[in-house]
């Protein structure tokens, strides 16, 4: 079982750099490792082997999502609330292959409505469709997260329902769906339970911790929680704790599904479940990650399949805009649990890292990390500013941190879609870390 480490402490001080628009990193000159056979045969993807379509050399091609299980009784986890919890099992992936000094290893931390499924494909009907895990632009053989020279993992968080412990899975008690009995859970729980999967892989040490919102609370998180444990941590259209803006709109979505009529408090497994309301909550969330110009620019006023304004207060859809929304509720639907909905932007809502430790320079203050910080111009679900507020406490710390904001218009999900800008900054970036880890070891 973890136990927990302490909030704060002294750690070494490293150079400043404080940069807004350009990256101050080399280039890696180091030859790729050649790997042990043993290693490649047990912390390496996990390839399907069929013969498959031809998906190009920057694919990891297909993959198959494992799981773990951890924290079995009665070494069950402890979570922030005091509440025990045990076993639980997580669903990750991994891409690449582990060094024989197992010091490339990228742990990848999912938004709120991802999975472990980051890259590659699950099935050759996949392929055929195109269907890709969501971040596939930037996870594979000389992309961003370069498969080639890097072990990516990436898994499900606690309380989700893709395959990790959450309110959708069974109580061993019980052995009924947890629905609202299940433990409410904060993003400390959901680091540490991500952290012992690491060290379930054999892995001491993680190059690099990545992830933009949700996910990018959890890098910082990391750095916190597990100082000794990153070499560096990429943050990405991210913040110490939500705006209260952003708690508005999560109220309204938590709101939608309570008073959906087949919520039933939670309990609605075995029937069909707040469908409209979980499509009414993830409409006004994905308004939230895009921005006024992308909107404007792709929809405007157009109409969809009428000629002119039906002036009907009951017709559904009129507008493009309207078609494009109810179709995200819909899809969202049929992968996602309410329940899941419910417990994950709660975890959004309460983190406050600087509540936590003190102040965000004493929540960092035992770090030695290397940190990336990025935002984007057009996002105002994590403004700048929040972005700025990080790297200004990581300065006043005596940490390392280069911080660029990019220019997009396309809003909060640029981290997910705009992947060459990002990919130009996280290569040199990680290639200076591994540099650095290496020849640190070297001197040692």
């Amino acid at each position: 079982m973890i136990s927990r480490p302490a909030k704060t402490g002294q750690g070494q001080l490293s150079a400043n750099h404080f940069v807004d628009g350009t990256a101050e990193e080399g280039q890696n000159g180091g030859s790729q490792c050649r790997f042990e056979r043993l290693i490649m045969a047990c912390m390496s993807t996990e390839l399907i082997e069929e013969s498959v379509p031809d998906v190009g050399p920057r694919s990891v091609g297909l993959v198959r999502t494992q799981s773990a299980t951890l924290f079995a009784p009665p070494n069950e986890l402890t979570l922030a609330n005091s509440r025990r919890l045990g076993p639980i099992t997580v669903a990750y992936e991994t891409y690449g292959k582990l060094s024989p000094e197992r010091d490339n290893a990228i742990f990848v931390c999912h938004a709120l409505t991802g999975d472990a499924h980051a890259a590659g494909y699950r099935s050759k009907e996949d392929i055929a469709a195109r269907k890709a895990g969501w971040w596939d632009g930037f996870i594979g053989p000389g992309k961003g997260l370069d498969t080639d020279k890097y072990f990516v993992i990436c898994a499900n968080a606690l309380g989700g329902c893709q395959g990790t412990t959450g309110p959708s899975s069974i109580c061993p008690e019980t052995g009924a769906p947890w629905g609202p009995d299940f433990p409410v859970i904060q993003i400390p729980d959901i680091v540490d339970v991500h952290a012992e999967l690491v060290g379930s892989l054999g892995i001491e040490r993680l190059l690099s911790v990545v992830g933009g919102s949700l996910g990018g609370m959890q890098v910082l998180e990391w750095a916190a929680r597990y100082p000794e444990r990153i070499a560096s941590a990429v943050v990405l259209a991210s913040a110490p704790r939500m705006s209260a803006q952003g708690i508005a709109f999560n109220a309204v979505g938590r709101n939608a599904i309570f008073n959906d009529p087949n919520f039933k408090d939670g309990r609605y497994y075995g029937n069909s479940g707040p469908r409209t309301g979980l499509a009414l909550a993830r409409m006004v969330a994905h308004i939230t990650y895009l921005s006024e110009e992308s909107i404007e620019r792709k929809f405007g006023r157009k109409l969809q399949d009428i000629e002119a304004l039906a002036f009907d207060l009951l017709k559904e859809t009129e507008f493009q805009v309207e078609s494009y929304l109810n179709y995200q509720g819909r899809r969202f639907v049929e992968r996602f649990d309410a329940n899941s909905y419910l417990y994950l932007t709660k975890a959004m809502d309460y983190y406050d890292l600087a509540q936590s430790y003190g102040s965000l320079e004493k929540a960092f203050a035992a770090s030695s990390a290397r940190f990336l910080v990025v935002s984007y111009d057009s996002d105002w679900l994590y403004p700048t500013r929040q972005s700025k507020e990080i790297v200004g406490a990581l300065i006043a710390a005596g940490k390392h941190a280069t911080f660029l904001q990019l220019h997009s218009a396309k809003g909060h999900d640029t981290f997910l879609i705009e992947i060459d800008q990002l990919e130009a900054l996280a290569r040199p970036f990680l290639e200076r870390t591994l540099e650095e880890v290496r020849a640190a070891a070297v001197s040692d």
